[in-house]
């Protein structure tokens, strides 16, 4: 059976490779141990040994061309063996004529041998669908969205589906959302297991008849374990695994380690294996298939040859820009890991790209508070009323981004977009990091109304209940630490909004009133602003106009 061969990672920083030179050509014999090609990675150029025996049938990068890890970078196999299903839709015109038997080669195509169904020899088209098997891709969830996470899959390969299942749990970087098929049949075959990543667009799933081959679907021909096909699962690979918790995504396969069976191991780990004395055969392999990978290596603990994971304890969020309480167990001499949730990456990469593209700058004030409280006191004095500081502080942000509308814009390459809606995005903490779900025309809204929208938004975030459209829209956005007794901070702007408001706590402390010194309470409010879209004196008077709704109330009413 052909084996493919994939770009492999050579460094921890590596996301592409380049091929500096062939040691072999198409047609040619290779035995385990050869060296197949020089990779040159971001670091070094480094020999790639094969790992298999056979007749090199396929290159899907040339020499001096990059490709991505992971990507098909060559097919291994017996002399003639149909390859066309393993090569994702590669272009067939690198594989010698010698490899199609005759009677299935015809003028400007190349059959598919086991199908007899033409594909163009030009277009590099992938196989064709076969008829009643339905392809579902990951879907794009969100308008910021490029991968989703698979949080969660409610049929595993070989279970019958019916439109209108939740098939599955996606986490995108804004939400938790259920995924329900359009179709009815067989899930054949899944290309990611729960807590794994894919890109938008790419195949997440195919649904069709039982015991459909749809091999000439997957790309590359790489499979999980427990991805395969339902008629190409061998009975006797279940394992005990199967009537495992829920909790577990998928079997874990030992590594073969008799001595007439190759291991499953990359380059990489290999030789970080080698260089750390550790016996690869008393590994088990979270790769693909069982194979052995570098986290492996880096993970290996010798004290027990499966080692218990560190528990994660996770205590409840607080409810409005609380920052998450993760908590892990100690342990003197040895370091834990947690694995980033997609939001934690999103969340990562987002506000990098916030802080080193959007030049920022910060305003400080200082709010007298003293009628604020009285009036927040006269209001819950009210029935079935009960509002906070910070119901308060989003009314009065609304009602004056409604007069200063430049800080209620979003900058472009080439233009200044100026939001007819004001729509005031309130950062929620999480476990997994911060959601900044959104109150759509808060300007409008009274204070019964945002305290309820926030009360509910906050709690639906504890439990990735919320919907990505109640996280899209925000024009500003507002950040609360003041219940942690921090005074002030600075936030980083959310993009694509262009201001962002942190609050403080109230203090008392004497202030200077009417020429004398009482005691007061005061609050601090930071402004970020993009500079390119707030100017310094803009920023200034919509802290202004801020402060006087928050020092007299009553103006709010004007």
């Amino acid at each position: 059976m052909a084996e493919v061969i994939t770009m492999p990672r050579l460094s921890d920083t590596m996301t592409d490779g380049k091929v500096a030179k062939w040691h072999k050509k198409v047609g040619d014999t290779v035995k385990e141990g050869d060296i197949l090609a020089e990779i040159e990675t971001d670091k070094a150029v480094q020999d790639f040994e094969s790992e298999f025996n056979g007749a090199l049938l396929y290159i899907g990068t040339e020499e001096g061309g990059s490709s991505p890890v992971d990507s098909v970078l060559a097919i291994i196999g017996q002399e003639g063996e149909d390859i066309s299903a393993l090569k994702g839709g590669y272009s067939t015109d690198k594989i010698a004529d010698a490899d199609i038997p005759e009677e299935n080669k015809t003028e400007g195509k190349v059959t598919d041998i086991e199908t007899t169904e033409p594909v163009e020899k030009e277009s590099g088209e992938n196989a064709e669908i076969p008829a009643d098997v339905e392809v579902i891709t990951m879907p794009r969830l969100s308008d910021t969205m490029t991968e989703g996470k698979v949080a969660k899959w409610h049929f595993k390969v070989g279970d019958t589906v019916k439109e209108g299942d939740v098939l599955a749990e996606i986490e995108t970087d804004k939400a938790v959302q259920d995924f329900e098929s359009e179709v009815s049949g067989t899930l054949l075959y899944t290309s990611v297991g729960e807590g794994e990543a894919s890109p938008v667009d790419t195949v997440l799933a195919i649904i069709g008849p039982a015991g459909t081959d749809v091999s000439g679907l997957t790309s590359g021909g790489a499979q999980k374990a427990d991805s395969k096909p339902a008629a190409e699962k061998p009975s006797e690979n279940v394992t005990a695994s199967e009537n495992t918790s829920a909790s577990e995504n998928k079997e874990e396969q030992p590594v073969a380690n008799s001595s007439t069976e190759r291991l499953a191991i990359s380059p990489l780990a290999k030789k970080m294996a080698e260089d750390k004395g550790i016996d690869v055969h008393s590994l088990k392999g979270s790769g693909e298939n069982g194979r052995i990978v570098k986290k492996d290596i880096e993970n290996y603990q010798p004290s027990a040859a499966s080692s218990t994971p560190v528990k994660q304890e996770v205590s409840a969020p607080a409810a409005v820009s609380a920052p998450a309480q993760v908590a892990v167990n100690f342990v003197q001499g040895e370091d834990s890991e947690t694995p980033n949730s997609q939001v934690r990456n999103i969340i990562a990469k987002r506000l990098a790209e916030s802080k080193f593209t959007a030049p920022h700058y910060y305003l400080i004030v200082e709010i007298n508070m003293d009628k604020a409280i009285e009036a927040r006191k006269e209001i819950n004095s009210l029935p079935d009323t009960k509002i906070s500081f910070n119901d308060m502080i989003i009314k009065a942000t609304a009602m004056a981004l409604r007069k200063h509308p430049q800080v209620n814009s979003t900058w472009k390459e080439d233009k200044i977009i100026h939001h007819g809606n004001i729509n005031v995005g309130v950062a929620v903490a999480i476990p997994d990091g911060l959601v900044v779900p959104v109150l759509k025309n808060a300007d409008q809204m009274n204070y019964n109304q945002i305290s309820a929208g926030v009360k509910d938004m906050a709690g639906r975030a504890k439990s990735k209940g919320l919907k990505a459209n109640e996280m899209e829209g925000s024009t500003f956005s507002v950040s609360n630490l003041g219940m942690f007794g921090i005074e002030t901070f600075t936030s980083i702007i959310n993009q694509p909004n262009s201001a962002i408001l942190s609050v403080g706590a109230i203090v008392e402390k004497p202030i200077v009133k009417d020429g004398q010194i009482v005691v007061g309470n005061t609050m601090k409010l930071s402004l970020a602003c993009d500079h390119r879209v707030v100017d310094g004196a803009t920023g200034a008077q919509f802290l202004q106009t801020l402060r006087t709704y928050l020092e007299q109330p009553l103006s709010l009413l004007l």
